[in-house]
């Protein structure tokens, strides 16, 4: 077979034209746009989860919102001492000073117990007024011991940061884990919304999250908890007891919200809008549409237009690993994302 010559130039062109718009330290790793940034704004993302792979997750979503949108994007980590990306590290964050320039924040957190010097820079983006999407486990992001300044951001001290600020902190699992995927449907209502603005035919592997967001919040899609792991699989039939009352009622009647918006007034008095899924592993992320719903919402915190469908063609390979406790990659750094 003829090689094209030109082709694979090009290629390695663009290899390395990809490679010096990132840069990178220990526990974090910046993409910068080619083009100019757009108003200057930048998003950054936290990846701190033990199961759901948020470490290959983020990145990917960071070079997508860099590559197809023009937007300053960095992903902090968990990491050792040694810079090595370590979900199971939640005492630790790499570079907490870029949420000082932070307008958006993308949260993949559960049970993070960061130090004082990174929980006052997220108190800080926070009281700014910044978007936040939060996914998956973010609804109990922190878990603080009570003898800490630290303790009522903590998932379960009346709910902490997750249920104040998203809508929801951690309830049990409403559909069976690993067993039963779920199948996101558009509220009645909620068509228009801009936020869905292209979102179809939302899958996810992993299951439904027991949940129940505020009269507050625009609930965007429900999830059905489906008998299988399969996309065409049917919804599951029966009921179900709920852990709040203990009251049982259909499980799919009505579903349970996996995808909600509000905008909340917090401490400091300005306005956080924010968008939470439920669903949002990796492997979720592999679907066109739960990824449209996460940029769309990145650019609706932004203060953009929301385009009637915005790219979000993944950037290289993404091949992510199963989800489970003590799955992730181990030995990789940062610098190994560029």
């Amino acid at each position: 077979m003829k090689m094209n010559l030109f082709s694979t130039t090009a290629f390695l062109s663009l290899a390395t034209l990809s490679a010096l718009h990132a840069e990178s330290g220990p526990g974090w790793i910046t993409y910068e746009p080619k083009g100019d940034i757009k108003q200057g704004k930048e998003v950054v993302l936290l990846a701190g989860d033990e199961e759901y792979r948020s470490e290959e997750s983020l990145p990917m979503l960071a070079k997508i919102l860099s590559e197809r949108h023009g937007i300053k994007a960095t992903v902090l980590f968990s990491y050792s001492g040694d810079g090595v990306i370590d979900p199971k590290a939640g005492g630790s964050l790499g570079k907490p000073e870029a949420l000082d320039s932070a307008d958006v924040v993308v949260l993949g957190l559960r049970f993070r117990h960061w130090p004082d010097d990174a929980m006052k820079k997220f108190e800080g983006a926070v009281n700014r007024g910044v978007g936040i999407v939060a996914l998956r486990t973010s609804t109990h992001a922190f878990n603080f011991p009570k003898d800490s300044p630290w303790t009522t951001w903590s998932w379960n001290n009346q709910g902490g940061f997750g249920k104040k600020v998203l809508g929801e902190t951690w309830v049990t699992h409403w559909g069976s884990h690993g067993k039963q995927a779920t199948r996101g449907v558009v509220e009645v209502g909620a068509g228009k919304n801009p936020l869905l603005n292209g979102v179809s035919d939302v899958f996810g592997d992993t299951d439904v999250y027991e949940a129940y967001p505020p009269q507050d919040a625009t609930i965007l899609l429900r999830g059905l908890v489906l008998e299988n792991m399969e996309k065409d699989g049917k919804p599951l039939e029966g009921e179900k007891a709920r852990a709040t009352d203990k009251q049982k009622q259909p499980i799919n009647d009505p579903a349970m919200p996996v995808a909600w918006s509000r905008e909340v007034k917090n401490e400091a008095g300005t306005t956080n809008k924010v968008m939470t899924t439920t669903m949002g592993s990796a492997s979720d992320l592999v679907n066109e549409g739960l990824r449209r719903l996460v940029v769309n919402s990145v650019l609706w915190g932004l203060g953009e237009s929301v385009p009637e469908k915005a790219d979000v063609t993944i950037v290289g390979d993404f091949t992510p690993t199963k989800y489970s406790f003590d799955g992730f990659k181990k030995g990789v750094k940062a610098a190994d994302l560029k």
